[in-house]
């Protein structure tokens, strides 16, 4: 099932010399790959949203409470 944008590319694709067509087929692996990979990145961050909205409120709470320290990189 594809889409006319996708006959289109394909259309073109076919215009270009092998050659080309293989370098426009790597860029888009490269290009589609990135897309996936924000999209994961997207879909992992909502799965945690909650989770960091929670912890930021906390370190807001524990910053009024007097009750933060600054942070010693020496000790991660």
């Amino acid at each position: 099932m594809a889409s006319t944008a996708i006959a289109t590319v394909v259309k073109m694709l076919e215009s270009l010399p092998e050659a080309l067509q293989d370098q426009v087929v790597e860029h888009l692996r490269e290009y589609l790959a990135d897309l996936q990979d924000e999209l994961e990145w997207q879909r992992l961050f909502q799965q945690t949203q909650h989770q960091l909205v929670t912890a930021a409120r906390r370190a807001r709470q524990e910053i009024a409470e007097g009750l933060a320290r600054p942070m010693d990189y020496d000790q991660l």
